[in-house]
């Protein structure tokens, strides 16, 4: 059954959904490292098996080896990746801890009014909570909504 047939639409096909992921990278890190991105894959890969047509918008994935970067290409790699945090139907923002670059991308997803899910235990700390739609507790809840069919009824209520 297609997209659209599911979604009681109109026979039209439907546009390619962007899911921006988000979450920790250098973190609290003193040194020019990169804390581990595993959650990136486990996000990336259910987001991929669960929700047809999607296009996923990884700052990690599209520059690996950053960090290497000359200050020039690092801060425009920086600017524009966070600015791509506009252009998606959803932003999932994994914040075990806080990180300065996720809240610059849910601010700019929050200014162009992009569904903001934050992975966090940070359920108290404003900038989380006021740009956030909704916060889940942890990675296995977000995977579950995935898996179940949550996010993607969720996105398609907002590409319709």
């Amino acid at each position: 059954m297609s997209f659209a047939a599911m979604s009681g639409g109109n026979g039209r096909v439907p546009a390619k959904m962007h899911v921006f992921i988000a979450g920790v990278m250098q973190g609290k890190r003193l040194d020019n490292q990169i804390d581990a991105q595993d959650y990136r894959l486990r996000i990336g890969g259910a987001i991929r098996e669960h929700i047809p047509e999607v296009e996923i918008i990884d700052p990690w994935a599209s520059n690996p080896h950053s960090v290497n970067y000359d200050e020039q290409r690092a801060r425009h790699t920086f600017l524009s990746m966070t600015r791509k945090a506009s252009d998606a139907d959803l932003l999932i923002a994994y914040l075990p801890t806080v990180s300065m670059g996720t809240a610059m991308e849910m601010w700019q997803a929050f200014q162009a009014s992009t569904y903001i899910i934050a992975v966090t235990p940070h359920i108290h700390h404003w900038a989380i909570r006021f740009t956030a739609n909704e916060i889940l507790p942890d990675l296995d809840t977000l995977l579950a909504d995935i898996e179940n069919g949550r996010i993607y009824k969720l996105l398609q209520s907002r590409t319709l």
